[in-house]
């Protein structure tokens, strides 16, 4: 294995254990061209969703996007970098135009219900958590937290 493909692996498994600061260190240590690689760039992508630089993680996601258009996670950060910055349209939007393998992550049904009822459209947005709850239960207790779903708790802790 060579120094690039080790400090990938290991950037990737800092990112694993939640260690965004290391794997960014590791980051820093690639040449230019390796962060025109889709693992590189997701790499990069998550460490600045991390600090909450949207706009400069959105400019990344579409990137991704660009470079693995039958990709699903560059789609669904751009969504919700869109979200974040508070262009909850704009993330519904990429959605509608990301590949069809989106509609197999239980985390795409989860932002479209957030997204929807940030937008105010509760009854889609509670179809669509639901959904999500039946593909992926773990996304259950991420939506007890969630502040996208304040007004939607108590209908989504009875069902």
């Amino acid at each position: 294995m060579n120094d690039l493909e080790r400090r990938v692996m290991a950037a990737q498994g800092y990112l694993e254990l939640g260690l965004h600061a290391e794997a960014a260190e590791e980051m820093r240590h690639l040449p230019k061209e390796a962060f025109e690689r889709g693992d590189v760039i997701e790499i990069s992508l998550l460490c600045l969703m991390e600090q909450k630089r949207w706009g400069d993680a959105l400019v990344v996601a579409e990137k991704l996007c660009r470079l693995e258009p039958r990709q699903a996670g560059g789609f669904i950060h751009a969504a919700f970098c869109l979200h974040e910055l508070g262009r909850t349209r704009e993330a519904l939007d990429i959605l509608a135009r990301g590949p069809a393998s989106l509609k197999t992550k239980p985390v795409y049904y989860y932002n479209l219900g957030c997204y929807l009822a940030c937008l105010g459209e509760e009854e889609k947005a509670v179809a669509l958590l639901l959904q999500s709850f039946e593909m992926d239960g773990t996304l259950r207790g991420h939506a007890r937290h969630d502040p996208d779903l304040d007004r939607l708790r108590p209908r989504l802790e009875t069902a």
